[in-house]
């Protein structure tokens, strides 16, 4: 499984769900709070992938800080991930 593409559908999926605009790429290095998804969005978002990927990594790791890039979106569920494999 691709977490970055898992993520990409699932940021377009909420996108189009919440009639919100994602920008046309985007990058390891693209601000989320410039993708285009808004914070009900990326509430939505978070929960799609927890239906989808079965974990809320950011319940399960504490997370304390929110990831600012799409990079480090990306990494937290690619822990959460390795966490619940192991």
């Amino acid at each position: 499984m691709n977490i970055e593409q898992t993520v990409k559908r699932a940021m377009s999926d909420v996108a189009e769900l919440s009639d919100c605009q994602l920008i046309e790429t985007i990058e390891p290095d693209t601000l989320l709070l410039q993708s285009g998804l808004d914070s009900l969005g990326y509430a939505m978002l978070v929960a799609q992938l927890e239906e989808e990927l079965g974990i809320d990594p950011f319940t399960e790791l504490a997370i304390k800080v929110y990831p600012a890039t799409f990079a480090e979106f990306v990494a937290i569920y690619t822990q959460g991930l390795e966490l619940q494999n192991d």
